[in-house]
C-alpha cells in the first residue's frame, strides 16, 4: 500500500479555526506529526489507533529538527501510512511547509497541502486589529522575524519603513529591538502604533500596545514572551474599539469539566465559544452492558408495560440501539407513555423521533416521582432501564404504587488514567472553576486525585448541577461556590458567566 502526507494548517490557535478539509485529514490520518503551535485539542478528532509524534519547534529550541522532521514524515509515508502533518496557522507561511514538500517530492510520497489560516491575519482580527482598512492602510506585509546578521540582513528596512501599509512580523520578538531601530533609522514616524500578541486566538490571549520608539522597553516591562506577533501600523489604533475577543464573558477562564469522555463535548464547545479554555477531565467511563438478553426480553414483552422511563442520554441511545437491534422501530412503543428525567434526556429522545409525554421541571428523580405519584395506578408497569450506579430513590418510590421493573443497561467505571494531570494542574493553581454533572463525577474525582489532595481545590471555584450532586460533593469535604436554580449545562455555564 502506498502512504501519503497531508501538510495540514491548523490555524492560529482558537479549535474552530481549522478547515473542513483539514479536520478530514486528521480524522483518516495512521500518524499525526504536530508542532507546538497547533491546538492539541485536535488530537481527540484522531481515530482509536492512530500514532501521535510531537516535533515541537519553540524558538531556538526545537525537540526535531527540520531535516529529521522530513525524515519522519517521509518514512512513515513509505510505511504505507496515512501521515497528517498538523502545522500552526498556513503550512505556506513561514512554516516551511514548501520545504517538506519539496522532500516529499523528491522522495516520490504523494502530498496533498491544506491551507490554513495564518495567524499574521487571524491574529490580528482577534486582538481587534484589522490587517487593512480603507482608512489606515490599503496593504500589508507579513515578514518573518527571524533576522540573519546586519551585514547578510536579507530585509528592505527603508521600503519597510517608507510603506503606509501594514506590517506584520512573525516569530520575532528575539529581534524586537532591532526590528524598531532599523524602522525608526530608515523614516518610520517613532510614533507608529505597535501592538504585540501572545498566543493569538487563545484564552490566553495577550496584547500589549505600544509606539515604535518605546514598543522594546515596554516588552520588557510587560515581560512579553514568544510566541508573539508584532504590528506596525496605524490600524492598531482600532484595536480597543474592534476588541471583541477579549471581551467574551469567560475569557481568560481555565475551567475543568468532569463527565464521561462522551459527553462532555457540548459544555466544551460553550466554554470555548464564550472564549474559556476547557479542560477536559474525564472522570466516568460509560459500559455498555453487551449481549444484554434481560433488556432484550423486557422489549420483547413490552406491550405488557405501560409506561417507559429514560433517565439519561446514555439510557435513551442504548435502549434505541438495541431496539433497532432488534429490527424493531418506535412503532412498538405506541402503547407507552414515555417519560424523561430532565431536559438533555428529552432532547436526546426526540432525536429519536420520540416527544416525552412527561418531563418534569427539574432534573432529578424526585421531580419525577412527584409527577407521577398522583396520575400511576396499582395495576400500571413500569420499565425503567438505566444505569447499574443509578440512585435507588425512584425505583424504590414507584415500586410503593405499582409494578417496577428496572433493567441495567450500563455501568459507569472510574477513568483514572489523568491522575498526574490533574495533580500538575492544581498544583499550578491556574484552575479558576471546575465543574460536576452528577455524584458519580464528583466522587470519581476524588477517588482519583486521592483524599490527601483535596486541600489542592481550596482555590478553585467548585460549580455543581444540582442539589444531589452538591450534596455530594460537601459529605467529601468539597466546598460548592455556586449551584444553578435550573439543572442544565446552559444554567450552569450561567453561573459562571454571572461570576465574571
Amino acid at each position: 500500500m502506498k502512504g501519503k502526507v497531508y501538510l495540514v494548517g491548523a490555524g492560529p490557535g482558537d479549535y474552530k479555526l481549522m478547515t473542513l478539509k483539514g479536520i478530514e485529514c486528521i480524522k483518516k490520518a495512521d500518524v499525526i506529526v504536530y508542532d507546538r503551535l497547533a491546538n492539541d485539542k485536535y488530537l481527540k478528532e484522531a481515530k482509536e489507533n492512530c500514532e501521535f509524534i510531537y516535533v515541537g519547534k519553540a524558538s531556538s529550541n526545537h525537540v526535531l529538527p527540520q531535516d529529521q522532521i522530513n525524515e519522519v514524515i517521509t518514512k512513515k509515508a513509505k510505511e504505507g501510512k496515512i501521515v497528517t502533518r498538523l502545522k500552526g496557522g498556513d503550512p505556506y507561511v513561514f512554516g516551511r511547509g514548501g520545504e517538506e514538500a519539496e522532500f516529499l517530492l523528491d522522495n516520490n510520497i504523494d502530498f496533498e497541502v491544506v491551507p490554513g489560516i495564518t495567524s499574521a491575519i487571524g491574529g490580528l482580527c482577534y486582538a481587534g486589529i484589522p490587517i487593512t482598512h480603507r482608512d489606515y492602510a490599503s496593504s500589508f506585509h507579513v515578514i518573518t522575524g527571524h533576522l540573519k546578521d546586519d551585514e547578510n540582513d536579507e530585509l528592505n528596512w527603508n521600503a519597510l519603513a517608507n510603506n503606509e501599509g501594514t506590517l506584520v512580523f512573525l516569530m520575532g520578538i528575539a529581534n524586537l529591538k532591532k526590528i524598531s531601530e532599523n524602522l525608526i533609522k530608515e523614516g518610520k514616524s517613532k510614533d507608529t502604533p505597535v501592538a504585540l500578541i501572545s498566543w493569538a486566538t487563545r484564552y490566553n490571549q495577550r496584547v500589549v500596545t505600544a509606539t515604535l520608539e518605546n514598543v522594546y522597553e515596554t516588552a520588557i516591562i510587560e515581560k512579553v514572551k514568544p510566541p508573539t506577533l508584532i504590528v506596525v501600523g496605524d490600524v492598531v489604533k482600532l484595536r480597543d474599539k474592534l476588541n471583541f475577543f477579549e471581551n467574551k464573558p469567560l475569557f481568560g477562564k481555565n475551567i475543568l469539566v468532569t463527565r464521561a469522555r462522551t459527553q462532555s463535548s457540548k459544555l466544551v464547545e460553550k466554554i470555548m465559544d464564550l472564549g474559556g479554555n476547557p479542560i477536559e477531565v474525564p472522570t466516568i467511563k460509560i459500559e455498555k452492558i453487551e449481549n444484554n438478553l434481560e433488556l432484550e426480553k423486557e422489549i420483547e414483552n413490552i406491550k405488557e408495560y405501560n409506561y417507559l422511563i429514560l433517565t439519561s442520554q446514555n439510557g435513551v441511545n442504548i435502549f434505541f440501539d438495541k431496539l433497532n437491534s432488534m429490527n424493531l422501530d418506535i412503532r412498538a412503543l405506541s402503547n407507552l407513555k414515555i417519560c424523561a428525567v430532565g431536559p438533555a434526556t428529552a432532547k436526546e429522545l426526540k432525536s429519536r423521533g420520540i416527544i416525552a409525554d412527561i418531563v418534569p421541571e427539574k432534573f432529578v428523580a424526585e421531580a419525577m416521582y412527584d409527577e407521577l405519584k398522583s396520575i400511576l395506578k396499582k395495576e400500571d408497569k413500569i420499565l425503567i432501564p438505566r444505569g447499574v450506579n443509578a440512585r435507588d430513590f425512584l425505583v424504590d418510590k414507584l415500586s410503593e404504587i405499582c409494578t417496577i421493573k428496572e433493567v441495567h443497561t450500563y455501568k459507569t467505571v472510574l477513568e483514572d488514567e489523568n491522575k498526574e494531570e490533574i495533580i500538575s494542574l492544581l498544583n499550578e493553581e491556574i484552575v479558576d472553576y471546575i465543574t460536576f454533572t452528577s455524584s458519580s463525577t464528583v466522587s470519581n474525582f476524588i477517588d482519583i486525585i486521592g483524599k490527601e489532595n483535596i486541600d489542592k481545590l481550596k482555590n478553585v471555584k467548585v460549580i455543581s448541577i444540582g442539589p444531589i450532586t452538591s450534596n455530594t460533593a460537601k459529605e467529601l469535604g468539597l466546598e460548592v461556590y455556586k449551584e444553578p436554580t435550573n439543572y442544565t449545562i446552559n444554567d450552569l455555564i450561567d453561573c459562571i458567566i454571572k461570576d465574571n
